[in-house]
């Protein structure tokens, strides 16, 4: 319900005894003894200073008796209230402002945190106080911000404190530009014979002139063309349909994706057993990535790949998050897979390389866990390799893999080395049973098991500790993951993990770096995709893969080509209002510029006089003689190169004798310069220098 206010609601000694209301005096040496004897002016809620000329004080209706309150309001007309914005229109604002903006608001939500938590014990104008001097800020913008969160939820007033400079809309402040003169130059430019905007504009400004319209500067209109024509739109009109489909990111056929508490630690263990691997020719040894709870020794959470490798580590993390719950401290082994920034962006590593200023926030900084590195080459900072010593003797060793095992080092393979490999269906059963029966054995000798198993421990301690669990929010988080990406320099299409990644919207990505989250066990639910400030652009959906003989994946992507080749046929022609015919008769009907008057020799050649009894007819011997021998060798070389007669290897010694004498220093002629240069690139000329450098000059005879 809007809260009835009157009109007036500052009102000055003078004006209240004007205003003859109930229980008030009726002049104002009588209105300012009573404010006096009630102190009015030391409740800044309902006494200020008054601004302006004259200066003076003026006090809050809300001040006034009940009567002269009653009064107001019988003659106050209820204002009409504006609507309220929906909460998901407020925080879907919030989320699109950079992040300095968005921690303005979390520093002022804080400071209002503060200020209620004291408030309590010391009244709310002494804990504004006091939280304004602890703060250094001043206590009139606290009173502000408490105002802006006024009816406002508890949960929702993080986007209501963030600075409103951001949400409004900003002063357009440009020069308009002529439509008809706007309209001619894209009709001229958006052609098929792609001429330049340069050339354009000044043929659009020689048809303005004759038709009176107004001109802007030609790098106005550059930056108009370009806020007014998208880029797809231009392609299909200056370079055609084809151009256009390439804009259009390619059907994706048949590709499927593949998927991966107080401190724990990880590390990858190779198994010594031959496994057949699904698509590998050969037999392979398979790696295990596993994270193991120190307290108790709890295997919580494994996963097999060919190779180590960071996505396995993202695969198995995120199984113990969502098993267990997220650990205050995880020890990671200094491997690449474990330091990649996919899986520890942020924090600070000794080996791999340093956390830069746009490095992405990984998924164990994310969840403010304390990372630690272990010790290289020491097994002893790393429990899990205990461990891993029993799966070798419990595993590998495992009488359903005789014929299968390695043998731990070189020297100690067994005799029927290679016999055999196992299925890795198989395999993955026996492991899954060798963990279970490791987690369930009873008799373990541990400081806090006493003969229990690590199971037991385990469950015991997890009951009464305070685990932290994962919310929506966070899972989402750790289950996207982040990954740097940069968008195609065309369309702004993503490519991700052998996927593509596709929005109408993404042209405006085009070349650019962005952080994309996505759901590693679930990739074909699409990327959500952040602007390097982490604020958040929209969705990108995957480009449905289709069989390679499938009519209908093949039609559906023709139908999707169509639509948005359509849509650009139709921005072309709201643009290219008029067309190449029309053009032409304007520029016919446009006068030609005035031609400029002939320019006049400003120098003349001396003619100096000959000397007396020489013939002028009569060349020199010496100059005759020089001229015909430089013509004669120079139609020896035109003629050389085309001369019929000249075998494959005879070309080739002409082109080592032109490299020798250039490699000596010496100047070669333009025609050989350019013969040798073209020769140089050719098929024969390869083969030729392949079989010299293999035979020596024996080759050439």
């Amino acid at each position: 319900m809007t809260e009835l206010i009157p009109a007036k609601i500052w009102w000055t000694a003078s004006e209240l005894a004007e205003a003859g209301l109930p229980d008030l005096p009726g002049t104002r040496q009588n209105v300012e003894r009573w404010i006096k004897s009630i102190n009015l002016r030391a409740h800044p809620d309902f006494a200020r200073k008054r601004q302006g000329r004259g200066g003076g004080w003026e006090y809050h209706w809300k001040a006034l008796p009940s009567r002269a309150q009653r009064k107001l309001l019988s003659e106050a007309i209820a204002p009409s209230a504006a609507p309220a914005p929906a909460r998901d229109e407020v925080w879907q604002w919030f989320e699109g402002l950079p992040e300095a903006v968005q921690d303005k608001a979390r520093t002022r939500l804080k400071i209002i945190q503060a200020v209620e938590a004291l408030e309590g014990q010391e009244g709310r104008y002494m804990a504004v106080d006091a939280v304004a001097r602890m703060e250094d800020v001043s206590a009139r913008s606290i009173w502000n911000w408490l105002s802006l969160i006024e009816g406002v939820r508890r949960d929702d007033r993080l986007p209501y404190l963030a600075p409103r400079h951001r949400a409004a809309k900003r002063k357009e402040t440009r020069d308009e530009v002529d439509p008809d003169f706007m309209d001619w130059l894209k009709s001229d430019y958006l052609r098929l014979a792609r001429p330049s905007f340069a050339t354009c504009y000044r043929r659009a400004v020689r048809v303005a002139q004759s038709k009176g319209w107004a001109i802007s500067p030609e790098h106005t209109m550059r930056r108009r063309y370009k806020e007014q024509v998208s880029r797809p739109t231009e392609v299909l009109a200056r370079y055609g349909l084809e151009k256009l489909k390439r804009m259009f990111p390619a059907q994706v056929r048949d590709k499927t994706a593949l998927q991966a508490l107080e401190v724990v630690n990880a590390d990858y263990h190779k198994f010594d057993v031959f496994v057949r691997w699904p698509g590998e020719a050969k037999p392979v040894r398979p790696q295990m990535v596993a994270f193991q709870d120190i307290y108790s020794g709890l295997i919580l959470s494994w996963r097999l790949d060919l190779t180590a490798n960071s996505n396995g580590v993202m695969l198995a993390a995120g199984d113990m998050i969502e098993d267990w719950g997220i650990p205050e401290h995880v020890v990671l082994d200094n491997g690449r897979e474990f330091a990649a920034k996919l899986v520890t962006g942020g924090t600070q590593t000794r080996f791999r390389f340093k956390v830069l200023e746009d490095d992405i926030p990984g998924l164990f900084v994310a969840l403010d866990v304390k990372v630690h590195w272990a010790t290289p080459y020491s097994g002893q900072s790393k429990p899990i390799e205990r461990a891993f010593r029993d799966m070798c003797d419990a595993i590998s060793r495992d009488p359903r893999f005789e014929g299968a095992w390695t043998g731990n080092t070189i020297d100690a393979k067994p005799e029927n080395y290679g016999n055999r490999a196992i299925p890795l269906d198989q395999f993955l059963r026996v492991v899954e049973e060798g963990i279970q029966e490791h987690n369930l054995r009873q008799g373990r000798r541990s400081e806090v098991a006493w003969g229990r198993s690590f199971r037991e421990v385990f469950d015991e301690s997890y009951a009464r500790a305070p685990i932290r669990k994962a919310t929506e929010a966070q899972r989402r988080l750790w289950l996207m993951g982040a990954k740097g990406l940069r968008g195609d320099s065309r369309s702004g299409e993503l490519k991700f993990q052998g996927n593509q990644y596709w929005a109408a919207w993404m042209h405006e990505l085009a070349g650019k770096r962005v952080i994309a989250r996505f759901d590693p066990a679930d990739l074909w639910d699409g990327l959500h995709i952040y602007s390097m400030e982490n604020a958040y652009l929209g969705h990108a959906p995957a480009r449905e893969k289709g069989g390679f003989l499938s009519i209908d994946e093949a039609r559906r992507t023709q139908r999707d080509r169509a639509a948005y080749i359509k849509a650009e046929r139709v921005a072309v022609a709201a643009h290219r209002k008029l067309k190449a015919r029309d053009l032409g008769a304007d520029l016919d009907a446009a006068p030609l510029p005035d031609a400029a008057p002939a320019v006049e020799a400003k120098i003349v050649r001396p003619v100096f006089e000959k000397r007396r009894g020489a013939d002028p007819e009569a060349p020199r011997a010496d100059l005759s003689a020089a001229q015909a021998a430089v013509v004669a060798d120079l139609q020896t070389r035109r003629a050389k190169p085309n001369d019929q007669s000249e075998s494959d290897i005879e070309r080739f010694k002409r082109a080592l004798e032109l490299e020798a004498k250039r490699d000596a220093g010496e100047a070669l002629a333009p025609e050989q310069e350019r013969f040798l240069m073209m020769y140089s690139q050719t098929s024969d000329y390869r083969a030729h220098k392949k079989m010299m450098e293999d035979f020596g000059a024996s080759y050439l005879g």
